[in-house]
C-alpha cells in the first residue's frame, strides 16, 4: 500500500497548480491584494479549529512564535503579494511565471549556505535541465508587449521569488520541531500583516459572484489549508533543495488543467519540455 509520504509530492503538486485556476477565476471581481486578504482572514477559523483538536503543542515562547509569523509573510504575504501585484500591473502572467521559475535554483543555493546542505552534480544538472524544459513549456505564454514589463514589476517579482525562497529555508531552519498545524496558524498571522495594509491602496468594492465563491473557498480550502500543510510536512520530512525542485511541475500542471479548462493551446514543444521536466524532478527525488 502506498503511504502518504510517498504520495505528498504528487498531491502537493497537483494542488498547488491550481492555485492559478482559483485565481483566474475570481480575478474579475476583485483586486489582488483584497482577494488575498480575505482569502487568509477566511482560513484562520478553519485552521485554528483544526489546531485546537489536532495540534500536538502551541508554539509556547516569542521567539517561537515570531518564527512561524516571519515564515508566513515571506511563503505567504510577500511571494503572493508580490507576484499578484506585478501582474495587476500588466506584466504578462508568462514572464512572471519565467521568473518564477528560478525558485528550485534560488532555494538550493540557500539551502548550500544556510543549512549546509550538499548538492550533487548530477542534482544541479538536473535543476538546469528542468529549468530548459520550464522554458519550452511557458514559451509559447510569453507575452513581451505589455506594458506592465518595467524594472519595478520585473524587481518585486524577484523580490517574491526570494521571499518564498528564504521562507522555504527558514521554516526548515527555525520551524522545524512545531506543529504543523499550529505552525501554519501563525504563519497566516504573518501573511495578514503583509497584505492587509496594502488593500488600503485598493478598493474594497467585492462583486460576490457564484465564480469567486467557488475560487475563495478552493483556494481557502484545497489550497491555504491542503497544500500549505503538504509543503510544510515535505519541507520538515526532506531537504529543502528536493522539495523546491516539485516547482519545476507546477507550470506544467497548470499548463495540462489550462489546456482542459480554458481550452488554451498545449503544443508539442511544450509537451517535450513537460517531459524534459519530469525526468529532471524525478531524477532529483531519486538522487540519495
Amino acid at each position: 500500500m502506498i503511504s502518504l509520504a510517498r504520495l505528498a509530492p504528487a498531491i502537493f503538486v497537483l494542488l498547488w497548480s491550481t492555485g492559478f485556476i482559483g485565481s483566474k477565476l475570481g480575478a474579475p471581481y476583485i483586486d489582488p491584494m483584497v482577494f488575498l486578504t480575505v482569502r487568509f482572514v477566511a482560513v484562520l477559523p478553519v485552521l485554528i479549529v483544526l489546531a485546537l483538536f489536532m495540534a500536538r503543542s502551541w508554539p509556547r515562547t516569542l521567539s517561537g512564535i515570531g518564527h512561524c509569523i516571519v515564515t508566513g509573510m515571506l511563503v505567504h504575504g510577500i511571494y503572493l503579494g508580490g507576484v499578484f501585484w506585478a501582474i495587476k500591473q500588466g506584466m504578462p502572467a508568462g514572464l512572471s511565471a519565467i521568473i518564477v521559475g528560478l525558485q528550485p535554483v534560488l532555494t538550493a543555493l540557500m539551502a548550500v549556505a544556510l543549512l549546509s546542505e550538499r548538492i550533487s552534480g548530477k542534482h544541479w544538472l538536473s535543476m538546469a535541465i528542468g529549468a530548459a524544459g520550464l522554458a519550452l513549456v511557458l514559451g509559447p505564454k510569453f507575452d513581451a508587449s505589455g506594458s506592465g514589463i518595467t524594472l519595478a514589476t520585473i524587481g518585486v517579482v524577484f523580490i517574491a521569488v526570494a521571499a518564498i525562497s528564504l521562507g522555504t529555508v527558514y521554516q526548515k531552519r527555525f520551524v522545524q520541531q512545531t506543529d504543523l498545524l499550529a505552525a501554519t496558524v501563525w504563519q497566516y498571522v504573518g501573511a495578514l500583516l503583509v497584505t492587509a495594509p496594502l488593500t488600503l491602496t485598493e478598493s474594497w468594492r467585492i462583486t460576490w459572484s457564484g465564480e469567486l465563491v467557488f475560487a475563495m473557498a478552493w483556494l481557502v480550502l484545497v489550497l491555504s489549508v491542503g497544500a500549505i500543510l503538504l509543503l510544510m510536512l515535505l519541507i520538515r520530512e526532506g531537504a529543502v533543495s528536493k522539495v523546491a525542485s516539485l516547482f519545476y511541475l507546477v507550470p506544467v500542471a497548470t499548463a495540462v488543467e489550462s489546456y482542459l479548462l480554458f481550452d488554451e493551446t498545449l503544443t508539442y514543444v511544450q509537451v517535450a519540455g513537460m517531459a524534459l521536466v519530469i525526468g529532471a524532478v524525478l531524477t532529483i527525488r531519486k538522487a540519495r
